[in-house]
């Protein structure tokens, strides 16, 4: 006789359990940053799996080494890539709301800071256009990101940077040079 009573019970607790699921919100905002951090994490993994097919360097290689093995690993890591294009990290959704953190980092009481570290710093212009996959034109300054607005980006591991191209928000592999993706209208004009 119990089993029967605990049958309904078993029944009604899943019932319950799945319109308590269902009726939970997901945080679409959140749901961005994590879908751009995951493809961040992708893009992580597929330059250690290049760098793994890499001979070891001693602590004390020459530099000759060093760029040798840091060519090899840009090669790898290009061909990998080859074909990819613009918006592979930074989706239209995902550059959307990159765009909405940039704006509020740059309202409010922190705008004066990050305006004048966008002034203070030397402007990058480019005149090539940027590619993804391509490497970061060496005679183009590298622009520092303003620290307040960094604050309001998701965090990258230490291989990787943002950084501010005209009006471009690029996203640079640091070891390799290469611009990984890129979003179009990043600054508010």
């Amino acid at each position: 006789m119990p089993m029967r009573n605990s049958v309904p019970a078993v029944i009604l607790l899943t019932l319950l359990f799945a319109a308590l699921g269902s009726a939970q919100q997901v945080n679409p905002d959140a749901a961005l940053i994590a879908d751009f951090e995951k493809r961040v994490d992708e893009y992580m993994k597929l330059s250690k799996t290049a760098a793994a097919g890499l001979p070891a360097l001693k602590p004390n290689a020459s530099a000759e080494k060093l760029a040798h093995n840091q060519h090899e690993l840009t090669e790898k890591i290009h061909h990998a890539r080859k074909g990819m294009p613009q918006g592979m990290l930074f989706t239209p959704e995902i550059s959307a709301e990159f765009r909405r953190l940039i704006k509020i980092a740059m309202a409010g009481g922190d705008a004066a800071r990050v305006n004048s570290s966008l002034k203070h710093a030397e402007p990058v212009r480019m005149k090539a256009r940027l590619k993804v996959n391509d490497q970061y034109p060496r005679n183009v300054p590298l622009q520092s990101m303003p620290p307040t607005l960094l604050s309001n980006l998701p965090h990258l591991p230490p291989e990787l940077s943002y950084r501010l191209v005209s009006e471009y928000l690029v996203l640079l592999d640091v070891k390799t040079n290469l611009i990984v993706d890129f979003m179009t209208g990043a600054i508010p004009q």
